[in-house]
């Protein structure tokens, strides 16, 4: 606001006091319950090569609705509703992302490989990982006069990841690991029901003749009996729930109202009814922090491209 007037007017919008982590919590929470459809567009984007999709639904979408998507931050989950956007009985004919097909990205989106993070950074198969990026960079005729030789592969492994001399992993985050995190059987449920459509889909018969969907079925099977197991940990109470937690909407309301029933309510954490909606003070802090990381990424690009030309110059 720049007046006030236009202060008066939204005066309900002004946070002057952090918002009760609680109620961080519930936010964060939706987030990554909408981050499990996330995953799997993801996927279907690139082995469909840029097909344009709804991230929620998984059906073939419009271009208006599209680019609504792409928009970070931009609309809310309700705005974006496939049934409100493009309506429930609009036949959509199939569009595909312009970067994929107006050569922004040479050969297209489909992937010429599928690699494994997880796999790239194990101690056990990292060299083999590591192994498949070099043979389709060495079969491309574009770079493969630029590999080095086969024998430095795995040094080159060594070297970046148990030595830790490449960028930073998740290991060398300092205090956190991520066993550290544990989720609801709610949220494990919800990545397993992802999980499956994806693997029904990519192991069925149309793609059967498709090596970046085998592979991509064997990484996603393996992740779902990773998951399949923390969340038999969970049901066992093996593992223990904690507030902090990733509850999921269901399971943190479970425990609002126990709490409320109990007596132990706190006005302060947002457990009675009567609460102030903080989803826009999130919404806007992510934007800010999405905002504040492209200009990190736009000055390092920069400094890249200054070294580069003081080299040539």
């Amino acid at each position: 606001a720049k007046t006030w007037h236009e202060a008066t007017l939204n005066l309900d919008n002004l946070y002057s006091t952090a918002p009760p982590i609680e109620d961080f919590f519930v936010w964060r929470d939706l987030r990554v319950m909408e981050e499990c459809h996330w995953y799997g567009w993801f996927i279907d984007y690139w082995l469909e090569g840029g097909l344009m999709r709804d991230i929620f639904s998984h059906k073939i979408t419009t271009p208006e609705h599209w680019y609504m998507l792409m928009i970070p931050g931009g609309y809310s989950r309700e705005e974006l509703d496939y049934d409100l956007v493009v309506g429930p009985d609009t036949v959509v004919s199939p569009s595909y992302d312009p970067h994929c097909t107006n050569g922004d990205v040479s050969g297209g989106c489909e992937p010429v490989a599928v690699i494994s993070a997880e796999k790239l950074r194990d101690y056990n198969e990292g060299k083999a990982e590591t192994a498949k990026i070099a043979e389709v960079l060495h079969n491309d005729d574009r770079t493969g006069k630029y590999v080095i030789n086969q024998q430095a592969w795995d040094c080159i492994w060594t070297e970046l990841i148990p030595r830790g001399k490449g960028a930073k992993t998740v290991y060398q985050r300092p205090g956190h690991f991520e066993t550290d995190y544990n989720f609801s059987a709610e949220m494990l449920e919800e990545m397993i029901h992802e999980l499956d459509r994806l693997i029904t889909k990519y192991g069925g018969s149309d793609w059967s003749g498709n090596a970046n969907a085998i592979r991509m079925v064997e990484l996603l099977v393996w992740h779902r009996g990773l998951i399949q197991t923390e969340l038999n940990e969970v049901n066992a109470g093996v593992r223990q729930l904690n507030e902090w937690d990733f509850l999921g909407p269901k399971e943190r309301e479970r425990r609002r109202q126990l709490k409320i029933k109990e007596g132990k309510s706190d006005t302060k954490s947002g457990d009675t009814k009567e609460k102030k909606d903080y989803s826009k003070f999130f919404k806007d802090l992510e934007e800010k922090a999405q905002r504040y990381k492209f200009a990190e990424r736009g000055k390092r690009r920069l400094a890249r491209k200054m070294q580069a030309e003081g080299k040539e110059g």
